[in-house]
């Protein structure tokens, strides 16, 4: 059996992101100042007092961006639990079984892919409400139907397989084979994916705050920061700045991990 060689691409990538991951955690049971706390330190650039500097209500940014990365993070994590986890059980239930199953499922999944992700988010959210949960509904619905029709064409090309059939002629059942035998046998094609869309989650609950449709305060978030940086850039350039920094560090960290991923699965293919 060949085994697995960690690549340039992957080391990095697990490098960048645990440390982004430990720093936001970090910022979960502690901040330099209270995220929140207003003062008289108004638009001061970053120093070592404030690292990030300060907005216009005197607040920390660096404080801010670790409470709003860790928000960001936790939206985009229950985003790819729910797309790719409901994405993953249509996607096995149509590839294995075929027929009928197939049929409806999959005409309910081209319905959803018929609109614009974008407008089908903005549609979802226009029901429920802005708000970090509806957000994580809207987004994890969007996200459904790639990975269902991914996990579709992964799992039906396993179906007809040697080692399905003999597991069938066993007497092994149905869950037994989808959970035991074919979904690992998918990862490959699973885990790349998922790590691009963290990325879209990433890059969709900002772009959602940044419109004024995602995050609403008290929560905060990479997005929302980087609205509120919109209208100080030019007196405040640092808070932009590292707002997106973060946010491109954590999304290039991710997408190295995606890129060693597909290097290793070529080296087994």
């Amino acid at each position: 059996m060949k085994k697995h060689k960690w690549n340039g691409y992957l080391i990095a990538g697990v490098i960048i992101t645990t440390i982004i991951v430990l720093w936001i955690l970090i910022g979960r049971f502690y901040t330099p100042y209270p995220p929140t706390k207003m003062s008289a330190a108004k638009l001061q650039g970053p120093s070592l007092a404030h690292l990030f500097g300060t907005d216009k209500f005197g607040r920390d940014i660096f404080s801010r961006v670790m409470q709003g990365s860790g928000t960001t993070l936790f939206i985009a994590a229950l985003t790819i639990v729910i797309g790719a986890g409901i994405g993953t059980i249509v996607g096995a239930m149509t590839g294995y079984f075929g027929g009928i199953v197939d049929e409806v499922l999959m005409r309910l999944n081209d319905a959803l892919t018929a609109f614009p992700s974008i407008l089908l988010a903005l549609v979802i959210i226009s029901i429920l409400g802005p708000g970090k949960y509806n957000v994580i509904i809207a987004l994890g619905i969007v996200f459904i139907p790639s990975y269902a029709r991914m996990m579709r064409t992964a799992f039906a090309s396993q179906r007809e397989v040697n080692y399905i059939i003999s597991a069938r002629l066993m007497g092994a059942s149905s869950p037994r084979i989808l959970m035991m035998h074919m979904l690992p046998n998918t990862m490959h094609v699973l885990l790349p994916a998922l790590t691009i869309g963290f990325n879209n989650a990433v890059l969709a609950e900002a772009s959602m705050s940044f419109l004024g449709i995602g995050v609403t305060p008290p929560d905060v978030s990479m997005g929302y920061m980087l609205s509120e940086a919109q209208g100080m850039f030019r007196s405040a350039p640092w808070y932009a700045l590292s707002v997106g920094g973060v946010i491109a560090l954590l999304v290039f960290g991710i997408s190295l991990i995606g890129e060693g991923m597909q290097k290793m699965n070529k080296e087994v293919d």
